[in-house]
């Protein structure tokens, strides 16, 4: 019995462990800075864009680095936010083919990837303090200009967290956004077969004793009613395995009635629908830019939503098995 009882306690302390391991291991891959080796991206050289490198300083002191594709004849501008351990390179399809729609687009990489300095890494956390210099930075270059931001997964979930306390923000389109932390984090423990529920508590825990933030805090389900009355375009494919569709409901439930035009891509993944078909995807976030940002806007409640697939498009809200 001494000896089973023995085993028993090597066993509950090895899984204690191996909790804490992984919780560990969570809230590093979160927060700390890993950049790409060798550090070599595309630029908009390869698209023969005449284009500006900038650079502008946070709140708490980190340089950001950003490319400013100007059109002096527009008086929109559109800020691009990369996903979570991306760069602004990653921003090359959507920002020039904007920019070809008639906006003036900056591009920035969040801090700690790209070429931006070094700062505390979050998901979505700090980094709003990256978007509101870049709006401070638009807003000095460009004075009188009408802001939208278009971000994709974490720079989503960051735009809609910063578009919700900041009124210059006028228009955002979010791809492949998640409702919050927590649960982004558990869909992705169950993607790999890891128990969420022992997990999370003690990842969120080190991730507040290490990087002084809980996963609390990062709640843009909570915030998105905020930004009424001015409109969302939300986009999301049923196939997301990193942020699940529901993901994009449960937001745009929480929204305010008539603000949120909820658009579904069949089949696809993560931040997939761009690629499903690039120039319709272009054209439809830039038409939503144009009627959002006109200085006779439409009414909220007025923009229709619809699921897309191969060849199709129809009105209102559209989920999975519909």
């Amino acid at each position: 019995m001494r000896r089973l009882t023995s085993i028993a306690g090597w066993l509950t302390a090895g899984a204690g462990l191996g909790v804490s391991a992984l919780a560990g291991y969570t809230a590093w891959t979160l927060n700390s800075a890993r950049r790409p080796w060798p550090p070599y991206t595309f630029t908009p050289f390869e698209i023969g864009l005449p284009t500006e490198d900038v650079t502008f300083t946070t709140d708490d002191g980190v340089r950001i680095a950003g490319w400013w594709l100007d059109d002096p004849a527009a008086d929109t501008v559109v800020i691009c936010c990369h996903g979570h351990r991306g760069n602004k390179a990653d921003m090359l399809g959507i920002g020039p083919g904007l920019h070809r729609k008639g906006h003036s687009v900056l591009l920035f990489d969040f801090r700690g990837n790209g070429t931006s300095g070094d700062g505390p890494q979050s998901l979505a956390h700090h980094e709003q303090r990256d978007l509101r210099a870049a709006v401070d930075w638009v807003q000095a270059r460009r004075p009188g200009a009408r802001i939208a931001v278009v971000g994709f997964s974490m720079g989503a979930s960051t735009a809609i967290l910063a578009a919700a306390v900041d009124p210059r923000i006028e228009a955002l389109v979010v791809d492949s956004p998640f409702s919050t932390m927590s649960e982004v984090i558990a869909a992705n423990y169950r993607r790999y077969r890891l128990p969420s529920e022992p997990l999370l508590p003690v990842a969120d825990l080190v991730n507040r004793l290490r990087y002084g933030y809980r996963f609390a805090q990062v709640r843009p389900l909570e915030m998105i009613g905020a930004i009424a009355p001015r409109p969302i375009l939300l986009l999301h494919g049923t196939e997301d395995r990193i942020i699940p569709y529901e993901h994009a409901v449960q937001l745009a439930d929480a929204a305010a009635p008539g603000t949120v035009q909820l658009v579904t891509f069949d089949g696809a993944d993560h931040c997939g629908g761009y690629f499903a078909d690039r120039p319709a995807y272009i054209d439809r976030v830039a038409d939503f830019l144009t009627r959002s940002l006109d200085a006779d806007r439409v009414r909220p409640g007025s923009l229709d939503a619809g699921r897309v697939g191969p060849g199709s498009l129809r009105a209102g809200r559209v989920r999975p098995g519909e």
